[in-house]
């Protein structure tokens, strides 16, 4: 694993690093294999990005969008990470329907769902059931409980480690979520963290011991790039 945190002036010096990241494996992925795929964050902090990436001119047919988690609530619920993505986004460029791969979240009920999504990866990847295929790109958010994705801290979704999908569950609510080692198959992992909110778990997330049941993103060590992209309200204790 490659790993590097970088602390950034602000939210809009972190974006902009953001999309020259994004950029530079998109180019890379469609030069070596004529394609490139990422899986999408929700929350606040990574709608500009994707605002950002809307403004670009890019080859949006070579272009595979995919989600690393999202609550189960239909697709135009307010609290729908895949709204919040196509109004930033999506819905903003000339991107074909069959390269936008949105989680089931009609299903009668979470399990359900993620194993239809979990049966759709494995088809587009051609990859067999126990084997973990390798996104290009994934985006990740922290919360303030260093959660990542919808991997709660002390919840069922941390102890599957032979699937790509699972439930996650916060407050009772489920979610549908990539599970940590399928995070961990990608090329490139990308957390964008801003807020002095995050500074406490930050500190349990980069200590040389602490309890990954208790600060989920721990659990984030992906075989290719590992990036931590920081706001100075939240990398103020990391910086040099």
């Amino acid at each position: 694993m490659n790993k590097t945190v970088e602390v950034l002036p602000d939210q809009s010096a972190l974006v902009a690093r953001a999309l020259e990241l994004i950029l530079s494996e998109l180019k890379t992925a469609i030069e070596q294999r004529g394609r490139f795929t990422i899986a999408l964050s929700g929350g606040s902090t990574p709608k500009p990005l994707y605002e950002a990436i809307a403004s670009q001119k890019l080859p949006w047919d070579k272009i595979h969008v995919f989600w690393g988690d999202e609550r189960f609530v239909p697709p135009d619920h307010p609290d729908s990470n895949e709204l919040m993505s196509r109004r930033a986004w999506l819905d903003r460029v000339d991107i074909p329907a069959a390269n936008i791969h949105a989680v089931p979240t009609l299903e009668a009920e979470p399990g359900l769902a993620a194993a239809k999504y979990e049966q759709h990866l494995q088809e587009f990847f051609k990859s067999s059931p126990g084997e973990f295929p390798s996104l290009d790109v994934i985006l990740l958010g922290m919360g303030d409980d260093a959660h990542t994705a919808s991997l709660f801290p002390h919840t069922e979704a941390l102890k599957v480690g032979d699937r790509l999908i699972t439930v996650g569950n916060k407050d009772g609510n489920p979610r549908i979520t990539f599970t940590y080692p399928f995070i961990n198959s990608a090329g490139s992992v990308i957390f964008l963290v801003a807020g002095a909110n995050k500074r406490p778990a930050l500190a349990q997330v980069f200590a040389p011991v602490a309890d990954d049941f208790t600060y989920p993103s721990r659990l984030i060590q992906p075989q290719g790039k590992l990036c931590w992209l920081l706001d100075a309200a939240a990398g103020l204790e990391l910086q040099p």
